[in-house]
């Protein structure tokens, strides 16, 4: 079986290897960098971002309490220019685990004709086709919004901005919000609507007081229009680079004329990721389900296993979400209603490992679980702390797998630890 795949990100790969494993005959199409928006843009661009952050943030702490004699200065052009040099390196891992998989990995733009993929003059041609192309950000109809950036410009700096101004109210607005006020910028975050509408209030709130504590929310504001000095709003204008973190648009272009699309011009597909043409699948951010690596990778392999006639189904439930900030803030809901059973236990954040110091300040962070009593079922977990992002899916995985509260009251934990979350999963074992 012959299945060429478009795209070479987290969804495009993990197909690709999935399938050559499985003995099918496997061309990955990839436009320009194996790895994707995550690795050369998005995700580990923020990761090594908000490393340094958290070096700067723990270092001019280290001065005020007379640990170190000076607070380090921040070199922005050598952060970029280090960045590019791991990503590459990564990236070289990356081709490298791909074609010892057994695919063939070819670099150019791809057009789609029933049956073949052109590709630098040279014709594919295939049994099944994988589409697998991403998104990139969504611009907004304002007028002068070219004279705005996007994630994709952050590493093109030399110094860091002065004044940074954020269109939007998401992850990507937060995440950056940090990174560029903590690195010396003044920062306001400009949201249409509410700030992390999707996100329990009590973590939204601790995350604008303590870990956004310099960053100016403003909410409900319009954008009126951007300029290259900055941007008028309902609020007033505003000085300073305007930043977009307005949502994403699948890169879906490629198969309108093949396969159905949705909306917001997303590849409409089923549980097994199968388009409205037979013999086409698709995978990842062009096909707006959940814009999360780990989701795109999934989807990839059943997309794959599906391609060679092994049953998979996607399955959305309890997906791991969470920021990049100086702590991670990560949350997992069951999208259950919530019930007059439900029952919610918080606690501080512990001392540990990326928090120790933070103690005299208070700023441990802060962890809160819902669950229902009657049924023991865990329903909602929002967690701030250093080690939130390695025990969220985990948790998930254990929810799926039909554990309750009752099954943690012998469980036991690696110290030292700053996880509160079973913690509070002990207690709800004992009392709940």
């Amino acid at each position: 079986m012959k299945l060429v795949i478009i795209g070479g990100g987290p969804a495009g790969r993990s197909a690709a290897m999935e399938a050559a494993q499985l003995g099918a005959e496997v061309t990955l199409i990839e436009r320009e960098h194996i790895g994707g928006t995550c690795l050369h843009e998005g995700c580990m661009v923020v990761c090594g971002l908000n490393d340094v952050v958290c070096f700067h943030e723990d270092s001019k702490k280290y001065k005020q309490m007379g640990i170190i004699s000076e607070q380090h200065c921040i070199n922005y052009s050598q952060i970029a220019e280090g960045i590019k040099k791991v990503t590459g390196k990564i990236e070289a891992v990356l081709k490298h685990e791909t074609r010892q998989s057994g695919a063939e990995i070819v670099f150019g733009e791809a057009s789609i004709k029933e049956g073949i993929v052109e590709v630098n003059g040279g014709n594919y041609l295939y049994d099944k086709l994988l589409i697998a192309t991403g998104s990139r950000p969504s611009i907004p109809p304002i007028p002068g919004v070219e004279h705005a950036i996007t994630y994709k410009d952050v590493l093109d700096f030399d110094e860091v901005p002065e004044k940074f101004n954020i269109v939007g109210s998401g992850v990507i607005a937060a995440e950056f919000a940090g990174i560029f006020s903590s690195l010396g910028s003044q920062v306001k975050i400009l949201c249409r609507n509410q700030f992390l509408s999707n996100v329990d209030p009590e973590i939204k709130n601790y995350v604008a007081e303590h870990l956004l504590r310099d960053v100016e929310i403003q909410e409900k504001v319009q954008v009126q229009e951007i300029s290259p000095e900055g941007a008028s709003t309902s609020n007033g204008p505003v000085e300073g680079v305007v930043f977009l973190a307005t949502g994403m648009t699948p890169n879906s272009e490629i198969a309108h004329k093949l396969v159905k699309t949705g909306p917001k011009g997303e590849i409409v597909v089923n549980e097994q990721m199968r388009t409205s043409n037979p013999s086409i699948y698709a995978a990842g951010d062009v096909v707006g389900t959940v814009g999360n690596t780990p989701v795109a990778r999934m989807e990839g392999v059943v997309a794959a296993r599906n391609a060679c006639d092994i049953a998979a189904t996607m399955d959305y439930r309890l997906i791991p979400q969470s920021l990049t900030l100086y702590y991670p803030v990560s949350f997992l809901d069951s999208g259950v209603q919530k019930s007059e059973n439900d029952f919610d236990v918080r606690i501080r954040g512990s001392a540990g490992p990326g928090s120790f110091w933070q103690v005299l300040d208070g700023e441990t962070g802060f962890t809160k679980i819902s669950s229902d009593l009657e049924t023991g079922d865990v329903t909602r977990v929002a967690s701030i702390s250093p080690s939130s992002r390695t025990s969220i899916p985990y948790l998930a995985k254990m929810i799926k797998d039909g554990y309750k509260t009752a099954d943690f009251d012998d469980f036991i934990e690696t110290h030292p630890s700053t996880d509160a979350i079973y913690k509070l999963l002990h207690f709800l074992a004992k009392y709940g």
